[in-house]
């Protein structure tokens, strides 16, 4: 049975075949890490375009739109400021022509959501943001709007990641994530009017300038409405060989907050054959209208589990990770949290 006979998530060496066969091109050559165990990290192109409010391209193309809602350009080659509170739209490098039977949904990268820079992906004609329709052929942009600090970046940084799907996949099962708010710092708070992360500066921000550690009492934790938070899962989080996940955001029933950043999760991610044993979910949480008492243990999302075509050759962390065997951490960005 072929690929696009078999529902399920393309692995590393499906998506390294599309590449070959031209399905998936690049202004530039491809990074030797960027095709991940069950993803392929897309990369900033040339320009990015300050817009007056975000936009679906409905019947037009992403340029028609732009042209219409643009406030100024910037060069993305010698590098630009991306200001918290404001709307941009870039080019990326990669553009698909997909194969019949073949689709693909994106999310920000994990480093991405961790200092809340909220991102979506944008093609031609598109109805919904991070969904690529069966067989698209066109250019991809991505929609950057920063939300509590202003990022640094430049042509070929990585802000999302694409997974590329044969059919419907199964939904295999779907799994409550709990809260864990036991530790002495049971999390971080982003400092409002911090500095600027350079987001291809690995280790290389303090991260007293920007986090406030949290404390909690009697294993609780107070959201302030409009602030934005870094937690950390109770339970561990393993994904089996031939399975991807992706996490999702609870019923808003639940509590007036959210974890702010759906986030994909590749296959080997905390399991004991990818040497990751005790993984544990990191959550990006925003509380809303309301102050929301958080207790220790609580749902805050779910994550859904779906096949893979088949076992990938490489797992998470192969390539080398920041995140395998994490706890509460913060993103690549920062050096480890000292007092």
């Amino acid at each position: 049975m072929s690929e696009a006979n078999r529902p399920g998530i393309l692995p590393c060496q499906s998506i390294e075949s599309l590449i070959a066969q031209g399905a998936i091109v690049s202004e530039s050559p491809f990074d030797p890490d960027q095709v991940q165990p069950a993803s392929l990290d897309l990369r900033l192109g040339a320009r990015v375009w300050r817009v007056r409010a975000s936009f679906l391209p409905g019947r037009h193309t992403v340029r028609e739109r732009i042209a219409e809602v643009a406030m100024h350009e910037l060069d993305l080659t010698r590098g630009a400021v991306l200001e918290r509170g404001c709307v941009y739209i870039a080019e990326l490098q990669e553009r698909l022509a997909l194969p019949p039977g073949i689709s693909a949904r994106a999310n920000p990268k994990s480093s991405t959501g961790r200092v809340d820079v909220f991102v979506r992906l944008l093609t031609d004609a598109g109805a919904a943001f991070d969904d690529v329709a069966e067989g698209y052929v066109g250019p991809a942009f991505i929609e950057i709007a920063p939300q509590t600090f202003s990022v640094l970046v430049r042509t070929g940084t990585r802000l999302n990641q694409l997974r590329l799907k044969a059919g419907v996949p199964e939904r295999l099962r779907i799994e409550s994530v709990g809260v864990d708010l036991t530790g002495e710092v049971a999390g971080f708070r982003g400092r409002r009017h911090a500095g600027v992360v350079d987001l291809d500066h690995v280790d290389g921000h303090d991260p007293r300038d920007f986090w406030e550690p949290l404390v909690p009492r009697n294993g609780q934790l107070l959201l302030d409405p409009g602030e934005f938070y870094i937690l950390a899962s109770k339970q561990p989080v393993e994904i089996p060989v031939l399975e991807a996940a992706e996490m999702t955001p609870i019923d808003p029933s639940v509590g007036e907050f959210r974890v702010h950043y759906a986030g994909f999760f590749d296959p080997g991610f905390g399991t004991d054959e990818a040497h990751g044993k005790g993984s544990k979910g990191v959550l990006e949480v925003r509380s809303h209208e309301t102050p929301f008492i958080l207790e220790d243990g609580q749902t805050v999302a779910r994550l859904v589990y779906e096949p893979l075509t088949e076992r990938p050759t490489r797992l998470y962390g192969d390539l080398g990770s920041h995140y395998q065997r994490q706890g509460l951490k913060l993103s690549k960005h920062f050096k480890v949290w000292s007092e």
